[in-house]
């Protein structure tokens, strides 16, 4: 509260400062508007500024501005991306209207792709673009939230739902491996491997999706990668920007439970002796709650022609759906650029954020005895007891499993994070001659991490019994970063050629360690003094370190602006791989044709952009962790005469011959672009074919005395086929009225081509609660897609009598119980069912997603209307199949059980069974969802500039308002164990305990000096 009142009365004087500088200045103001030559369309964004000074200002969404000026031989210069430079000199006139005239040769939007920039008219590979408004369309904790729905093959997930703080899953163009990563590199300012900035220190994200785009990438670009560009200053006055927004957010579902009297009748027909509690207390009620948001970014910008700036800060806090949950954060980031000389360049930049988060347990890997999620145990807990007894004690579940009451879990239970992330980028650049420029950058990264935890006694089943545990966790990791390289531009002929060479280094290291203990005298001193307790737990710690080597090239060139040619190659160099394999080499090439730059279609007034696009290269995947390829010992306790020792044994066999898993990637597109742009059309075909998975090999043989005698081999092949469809058109543009669209479409499908032995599948670990006690959740099969659940088929309900044709009963089974199928063997079903029964059931893999946005502008105002969605894509819902078996509360679904006067449902009778893997518990995870939209309205010029701003803008706007879904549980956006397991990569549409997902009303402000 302390530091949000510092800040308040800060941003106080500084507005009054400005407010102070303005009204000293005006002398005399300049108005006016400023439109296209071309279609007469008013412009914003236009620079104004006075010929030989630094004085400036901008036209606002309407095209007008209005600047100050002293003298009346004053020349004003207008210019503008996409048009030429206009002088105008003011005279004696204060309204002065002015057309610019369209650049064709600067018309081009500018890209950045790896190590440099290109026209994307020029581009040969596949690139999606996302513009900084889109960024910051709507408020977010993490900038990779942004780009959910804003590019086609981009698939963004929270690995938890609406926690704040939650870790995001960014995946392009479908998984590329089983053990490894499938996420994108993210390259930010040319840090490999760095943080995102804050959404609105962003001034363009780049993703690039084939080899063509990625193999500058290497041994990191078989996932695709998303290369970040932050804003830099800018020749003239200074700019003064400030943008705050408050949010209230309310979960955006909860499962019908059934209440103290319902729970009590159903929990009877298991246990007729069970006696019916004095309250009827709603859990969700008491654990879900309002939660808030506030965001505020203040940068200051500018620059001369030696030297331009952008620094920036921001605090962002938000207050959990879930009671005691919770993420604070500050933030910096400073960009500096200076012109030394004719020749030498050089450039800063920086980022520094500290977070603080205060964590509820959810998506616990084990909810059993005394242990489970806040949102897991809210949802099973039975309703007719309170949060204490009559003895002032917390209650605990006496049906089913032994846990602590999901209230004083959330309120009492601690989980603290704080992490300060530092990243700091030197640059110089060259000009060794005209066309040839040395550029070199050193980077340093760092993350501090600590976590410290405590479960008080008064928490009597988690550690009531051991008198309270604690435990701190330390994370430090340091990325050392330097990329050296030279650019060489030349006009040949007709052709133009830019060739690049150049060599890279990066270290990474990360050092961990952890302890605890149990049994303190008090609760008092959470995990802050460990010292008071009598038991202390065994530490441990860890070391772990890489180094990368690169070299890498790149060679495009153009013939008379029709006909492109893109080479690029990268060898890679590894410190993690095998000692016969610590290199390898990534090539890859594209080549495009301009056909509307051709002499029939030149002048067509339908078509003015038609580009066919086709590429093929390899780029790599690291996919395993440092050691991997080693033979390891494991530490074990052993017994010497009656004295228990420390030992080790060997632990796993080496492979000396572990390389990188390879994609080799075809990717055929075609750009469109009709009545002078105004509709604008991309389509894009792709086939990757990833070889050299690495997964574990059994062969070796249990007598050689290893304990774990699997080891990592490159053993498997993987496919990705799919279809991308970008879709942009103008649709209405005039003086007061504009609308567009963007539309974006995508399909993926994966497939398993080779294991490691033919014909034989492979069960992953199973991603179940460990109280489930189920071994095999999904299954790798030759020919089909990747991460099929695995389990038995729901036929309905036994009705009594003979059996359904192609059905069986588990063993005792009496009318009312589940039916499944009886999988024939070799034609011939065995009328039981066993683990013979059991096939694939499901496909967590979405059919095709999309991303719709419509924005339209009148006048002064603005609305954006922003769906995302995907269709298809099975969830395995692991909550709705434990509140189904009789072990806790129930959804009220259970209403409608079989019993011999309803016969006529789905739904087996009330018992308690076995959370066996069925297909009565998957569900069409597919929805549509309004994922924002806004409504802003920015004052005219003449108000702002009376209040000494150059643009003052204000909005409402509503995320996740509206969702359309046949999912059953809370939202179908789930990632159950999709995160920091080893099989995290493949555990797809499994959903238990998930932090739910968020709806929110923003108030946005946005000030501009």
């Amino acid at each position: 509260m302390k530091k949000t009142k510092q800040l308040k009365k800060t941003l106080f004087l500084l507005l009054s400062f400005c407010f102070v500088l303005s009204a000293s200045a005006q002398e005399r103001t300049i108005a006016g508007t400023v439109t296209s030559k071309t279609d007469g369309l008013t412009l914003p964004g236009v620079n104004v500024i006075v010929k030989g000074t630094t004085n400036g200002a901008s036209t606002d969404f309407d095209g007008n501005y209005s600047i100050s000026v002293t003298e009346e031989n004053t020349i004003l210069v207008f210019s503008y991306v996409g048009y030429k430079s206009l002088e105008v000199s003011v005279g004696s006139s204060n309204q002065i209207n002015v057309q610019l005239e369209e650049d064709l040769a600067a018309l081009d939007e500018v890209v950045v792709v790896g190590y440099g920039t290109r026209k994307k008219s020029d581009l040969t590979g596949s690139v999606s673009s996302v513009k900084s408004e889109e960024m910051t369309a709507f408020p977010v904790l993490d900038a990779q939230q942004a780009l959910q729905g804003r590019a086609a093959g981009v698939a963004v997930q929270s690995n938890n739902g609406g926690e704040p703080g939650a870790p995001i899953s960014v995946v392009i163009r479908g998984n590329t491996s089983v053990n490894g990563s499938s996420a994108a590199l993210v390259v930010v300012d040319g840090f490999v491997g760095a943080t995102y900035p804050q959404p609105g220190d962003i001034a363009s994200v780049e993703v690039l999706k084939d080899a063509s785009a990625t193999a500058i990438y290497g041994s990191r670009g078989a996932n695709g990668v998303i290369l970040v560009t932050t804003k830099k200053g800018k020749k003239g006055k200074m700019t003064v920007e400030l943008n705050s927004n408050y949010a209230i957010q309310t979960t955006s579902n909860r499962l019908d439970l059934l209440n103290a009297s319902q729970f009590a009748d159903y929990n009877r027909l298991i246990n007729p002796a069970y006696t019916q509690g004095a309250e009827n207390t709603d859990w969700q009620d008491l654990i879900f709650t309002t939660g808030h948001t506030t965001n505020h970014q203040l940068s200051f910008s500018g620059g001369s022609d030696k030297m331009n700036y952008y620094i920036s800060g921001n605090y962002f806090d938000q207050d959990g759906v879930v009671i005691n949950s919770g993420f604070e954060r500050f933030s910096f980031l400073t960009n500096i650029d200076a012109q030394i000389n004719d020749k030498l360049k050089i450039g800063f930049n920086a980022f520094g954020s500290r977070s603080n988060k205060d964590g509820v347990s959810s998506q616990a890997d084990s909810g059993g005895r005394g242990s489970g999620d806040v949102i897991s145990i809210a949802y099973r807990f039975v309703p007719d007891i309170g949060i204490l007894d009559e003895n002032g004690n917390n209650t605990f579940n006496p049906v089913g499993d032994n846990i602590d009451n999901p209230f004083a879990v959330a309120t009492e239970r601690v989980d603290e994070t704080t992490e300060d992330r530092y990243r700091a980028n030197f640059y110089g650049e060259y000009k060794i001659l005209d066309n040839l420029v040395f550029k070199s950058t050193f980077g340093f990264n760092s993350r501090n991490e600590t976590r410290g935890q405590f479960t008080p006694s008064t928490l009597i089943t988690s550690a009531g019994d051991v008198g309270g545990v604690a435990s701190i966790d330390n994370l430090k990791s340091n990325t050392l970063l330097t990329e050296n390289y030279l650019t060489y531009t030349a006009a040949i002929g007709k052709g133009n050629i830019t060739a690049l060479v150049g060599f890279s280094y990066q270290k990474d290291e990360e050092l961990t360690n952890s302890t605890g203990a149990q049994g303190f005298i008090t609760n008092s001193t959470a995990y802050l003094n460990l010292g008071t307790a009598s038991v202390p737990l065994l530490p441990e710690s860890f070391f772990r370190d890489r180094e990368l080597q690169s070299m890498y090239g790149r060679i495009n060139y153009s013939y008379d602006d029709r006909y492109l040619i893109t080479l690029t190659a990268r060898r890679d160099g590894s410190s993690v791989f095998a000692k016969n394999n610590k290199y390898a080499f990534f090539p890859s090439g594209a080549i495009g044709w301009k056909i509307s730059n051709e002499a029939f279609l030149k002048d067509n007034a339908t078509i003015s952009n038609l580009k066919l696009r086709a590429s093929y290269g390899s780029s790599g995947n690291p996919s395993i962790t440092e050691f991997q390829s080693f033979s390891t010992f494991t530490p074990i306790y052993t017994a010497v005469g009656d004295q228990t020792v420390n030992a080790v044994v060997p632990g796993r066999p080496a492979n000396p011959d572990l390389k990188w898993e390879t994609s080799n990637q075809a990717n055929i597109g075609i750009d469109l672009g009709l009545w002078k742009n105004r509709v604008s059309l991309s389509l894009d075909y792709y086939n990757i074919e990833t070889n050299d998975l690495v997964l574990r090999n059994s062969s070796t043989a249990e007598y050689t005395g290893f304990l774990e005698p699997a080891f990592f081999a490159n053993i498997g092949e993987l496919s990705n086929t799919g279809f991308e469809v970008v879709l942009s058109t103008r649709n209405i543009s005039t003086d007061n009225f504009s609308w567009s669209t963007d539309f974006n479409w995508s399909r993926n499908r994966n497939e398993i081509v080779k294991l490691a032995v033919s014909g034989e599948d492979l069960f992953l670990d199973s991603a179940a609660p460990g109280h489930f006690l189920q071994d095999e959740t999904h299954i790798l099969r030759e020919g089909e897609p990747i991460g099929q659940f695995f389990g038995y088929e729901y036929r309905g309900v036994y009705q009594g009598g003979e059996l359904p044709e192609g059905t069986a009963t588990f063993s005792g089974a009496v009318a009312g119980d589940e039916l499944f199928t009886d999988v024939e063997v070799d034609g011939v079903s065995d009328g039981v069912i066993n683990s013979a029964d059991r096939k694939i059931i499901g496909d967590p893999n979405q059919d095709w997603t999309f991303g719709l946005n419509n924005t339209f502008r009148y006048k002064d105002f603005d609305l954006g209307i922003f769906f995302q969605g995907a269709i298809g894509g099975d969830i395995y819902s692991f909550t709705l199949s434990e509140l189904a078996s009789g072990g806790s509360n129930a959804t009220t679904e259970a209403l409608n059980a079989w019993t011999p006067s309803n016969t006529n449902t789905n739904v087996p009778r009330v018992s308690a069974r076995e959370r066996r893997i069925n297909s009565r518990f998957v569900y069409d995870g597919g929805y549509v969802r309004l994922k924002n939209i806004v409504l802003g309205y920015s004052l005219p010029d003449q108000v702002a500039d009376k209040l000494g701003m150059d643009n003052v803008r204000l909005s409402l706007s509503g995320q996740n308002l509206l969702t359309i879904t046949d999912y059953p549980g809370t939202d179908p956006e789930v990632s159950y164990q999709a995160s920091g397991n080893r099989n995290s990569n493949v555990n797809r549409g499994f959903d238990y305990g998930n932090y739910p997902n968020i709806e929110s009303i923003t108030f946005s402000v946005n000030l501009k000096f």
